[in-house]
């Protein structure tokens, strides 16, 4: 709401009202806004410098697709497609066209949705973007039309697509042919992904109806602009037929994330940031820039030489040290290493149907330019963060959210790399009722055929099945104080001994640790961490880490396909 009547100055950073600023005194009238969530009178002006954001509140003014592309795109890339089509009335409403004509008058925009090609940090792309001042960016068949046709653009010119949606739903006007373009618009997302393109949708305030339930939630990647209103039928419509008040959050971009249908919530100023790290080489957004490793400290040795391979790497500790070493609060999680390996990263979120258990963590980092896509079970420190990582104890939706990041690492040709770092998969009531063991069957089998280079390893404790979910890996490695097991030495001697107090004993009986397994030819490859424990010094173990998936996904790539998968087939089958 623009306030017309306003002729001086309102700070809005400052709440002395006497205190004046002659700078601003002649600020003509009509460039005043109000913000609908803290009732702050603003300059417009700085407004439009801070993203459309109110700098009181974080409200999020919407945004027309001008001033969306404006901030995405690099200046002067732009170039819009020139589609004639023109917005049928089936229903045959004189009002629906009257609207229609007024509207474009009043926006100087020919539909709900703008759609072109530009780029992002001079990375070409496709982008749609919706306009929620065009009749709330209902979608009609000109909307429709304007989507598929940029689908089918960015598959001929092999580019990825972005589609900023917002929307109310369907239009109403024009009846089935509206609901249709929702089938049209997902058949066409089935075909982009057919054909391996990188398609990135941004959930923007509002996004409801006929668009939430087609190609806005079927991307590869999903992202909200923070506090958006995302949903199928709208709040207002949810409560009067049920009944009950709706509770707090209900429907933001953030109940979402915590429900695990999206992979990421992003403050505006940041989204251009972000893709450009999801669709570039990285070499216009890296977070840390070019790593240095002079405070390293690194010995010249090849990590993989023959000391790996002999007694000679062998501690004198007994087993069940080895398993408290392992299990050390303060031991290296996954995120730490994810921290230092990858020189920019960026972690996503969701399975896509239940929830985002955040005991394992997934993403895409990048290590030179190439990227890779990380899954690590990670486990917290203090109270409070195991009780949000459940203790590093995933649920059916942790190992369904790992698998999505597989397959689409096998989409786009990433190399996997995985952590593995739990004592078990969670045992719980809603776990069962949710398919813990199909969860964990599921990720099995599916990893024994992707088609891309899989790292698995063991940096901590690795127990059981819920360990080996992620673990089917063509190289697994381990650093020298992790343990990879059956189950845990305590559940091992209640189940055999009925006793636990007897977990030294099992320790020693079970054979789990690293040179242990080496000798069994479980596992391929030991990892000696820095003074005999790898809290001593995080980086450099990191560093040893890094160079080793280097050399590692190098090897492996110069197989093709049908090799890898029959290595790995063959690996698993002589064990």
């Amino acid at each position: 709401m623009v306030i017309d009547k306003i002729k001086k100055r309102i700070d809005y950073n400052d709440k002395d009202e006497n205190k004046e600023d002659k700078s601003r005194s002649d600020i003509p009238v009509g460039k005043w806004v109000k913000c609908e969530s803290c009732k702050q009178i603003l300059y417009k002006e700085d407004l439009h410098k801070n993203y459309s954001v109110c700098p009181n509140c974080g409200h999020n003014f919407r945004l027309s697709s001008r001033r969306r592309i404006a901030q995405i795109i690099d200046e002067g890339t732009f170039e819009e497609f020139e589609l004639d089509i023109k917005t049928d009335n089936p229903l045959e409403m004189p009002e629906y066209v009257k609207k229609l004509e007024a509207l474009k008058e009043k926006t100087g925009l020919d539909e709900a949705v703008k759609c072109g090609i530009g780029e992002i940090d001079s990375n070409k792309v496709v982008i749609c973007v919706m306009d929620s001042n065009f009749m709330m960016g209902s979608m009609g068949k000109v909307v429709g039309e304007k989507i598929t046709y940029s689908i089918e653009k960015a598959i001929e010119l092999k580019l990825p697509i972005i589609i900023f949606c917002a929307s109310g739903g369907a239009r109403m006007q024009e009846g089935m042919v509206s609901l249709m373009q929702m089938a049209k618009t997902s058949s066409a997302v089935a075909k982009l992904h057919e054909a391996g393109n990188l398609y990135i949708s941004v959930l923007t305030d509002p996004t409801y109806g006929g668009v939430t339930a087609s190609f806005a939630m079927l991307g590869d990647i999903i992202l909200a602009e923070s506090k958006s209103m995302i949903g199928f039928a709208g709040p207002r419509v949810i409560k009067q037929t049920i009944g009950q008040e709706l509770p707090e959050g209900f429907q933001t971009a953030e109940f979402l994330l915590d429900h695990g249908f999206i992979d990421k919530v992003v403050e505006r100023k940041e989204i251009k940031k972000v893709l450009s790290q999801l669709i570039g080489d990285g070499s216009k957004s890296l977070k840390k820039g070019k790593r240095d490793r002079s405070d390293l400290n690194l010995d010249s040795t090849d990590s993989n030489n023959e000391s790996n391979n002999s007694d000679e790497n062998d501690s004198k500790l007994s087993p069940i040290e080895k398993v408290k070493i392992a299990r050390d609060v303060k031991r290296p999680t996954a995120l730490d290493y994810i921290n230092n390996i990858f020189d920019e990263y960026v972690e996503l979120h969701g399975d896509r149907y239940y929830k985002d258990d955040k005991s394992i963590v997934c993403g895409i980092g990048k290590i030179d330019g190439k990227s890779y896509t990380f899954i690590g079970e990670q486990k917290g420190r203090t109270t409070k963060e195991n009780i949000e990582r459940n203790f590093g104890m995933p649920n059916p939706e942790a190992y369904r959210k790992a698998l999505r990041f597989m397959k689409q690492a096998e989409k786009f040709n990433r190399p996997i790399i995985t952590f593995i770092d739990t004592k078990g998969a969670y045992p719980g009531i809603g776990a069962e009722e949710r398919g813990q063991g199909e969860a964990i069957a599921r990720n099995l089998m599916e990893m024994s055929t992707l088609k891309v280079p899989i790292i698995s390893i063991v940096i901590g404790e690795g127990s059981s099945g819920g360990a080996l979910a992620i673990g089917v890996g063509d190289r697994i490695l381990m650093l020298e104080n992790s343990i990879y097991s059956i189950l845990s030495p305590e559940g091992y001697a209640s189940i055999l001994w009925k006793d636990s107090s007897r977990a030294e004993e099992a320790a020693k009986k079970m054979k789990l640790t690293a040179q242990d397994l080496y000798d069994l030819h479980i596992i391929d490859e030991i990892l000696d961490e820095p003074g005999g424990n790898a809290r001593k010094n995080v980086k450099e173990m990191s560093e040893n880490m890094r160079e080793r998936i280097i050399e590692i996904v190098d090897e492996l790539s110069k197989l093709d396909i049908e090799q890898l998968l029959e290595q790995r087939y063959n690996k698993f089958r002589n064990m």
